[in-house]
């Protein structure tokens, strides 16, 4: 006489069990996120100030002292940490003598925001240089706000009066515009457009500011 054969089949686990994985699985993703965010934020953090600090002496030439400046009730006044937005950075000769502010700047570009660093002579009412500190632009197209030579030209005596302009690539004519780049034009323009908005925000201040030491 034949047995009849019985199968088992595994059991399927329960949706709270299933529930219960994913979250205990997804809490030690974010656990091990954190640690190594932790971890590294210190060595990324260090890295950025390393790189703020070569981007100042590039964009103010002859300068080779530097001094953080906050704006802080309603004056600037020397700083050593750097917590907010509110920083500028002013550069000296060797013999200590004022030559220009470099004045961070960010704003929206095509792809994401675009952060930036450029050096003014109050003196002369001049932008001596432009440094792109982050962006995401487009590879071959926006990111030549900081591969192009020729764009990166446009900053090395830029006067601010009356304002920055952004004209057609080849048609500058005056000593306030800047040529855009083929092929991306929302990139550049981006980049006048932040250092008109930063220079609204901080020219004043620095207009009153007579002395640092």
């Amino acid at each position: 006489m034949q047995k009849d054969i019985i199968k088992i089949y595994p059991q399927e686990p329960s949706p709270i069990k299933l529930i219960l994985t994913l979250a205990i699985a997804g809490l030690i993703s974010g656990i091990a996120i954190i640690a190594i965010y932790e971890a590294t934020l210190p060595t990324i953090t260090a890295y950025k100030a390393k790189m703020l600090r070569e981007a100042v002496f590039k964009v103010l030439p002859k300068v080779t002292q530097i001094q953080k400046l906050q704006y802080i009730d309603g004056k600037l006044q020397p700083i050593d940490s750097e917590n907010n937005n509110e920083i500028i950075y002013a550069g000296f000769d060797t013999e200590k003598n004022l030559i220009g502010y470099a004045i961070k700047g960010e704003g929206p570009g095509f792809q994401d925001t675009i952060q930036i660093l450029y050096g003014y002579i109050p003196t002369k009412h001049l932008i001596v240089g432009m440094e792109v500190l982050d962006s995401r632009e487009t590879p071959g197209l926006g990111d030549k706000i900081y591969k192009d030579a020729d764009f990166q030209t446009n900053f090395k005596a830029l006067t601010i009066e009356p304002t920055v302009v952004i004209v057609k690539k080849g048609m500058k004519s005056a000593a306030n515009e800047v040529d855009a780049i083929t092929g991306a034009t929302i990139s550049s323009k981006a980049i006048v457009r932040i250092i008109n908005q930063s220079n609204e925000k901080w020219l004043k201040r620095i207009e009153s500011l007579k002395d640092v030491h």
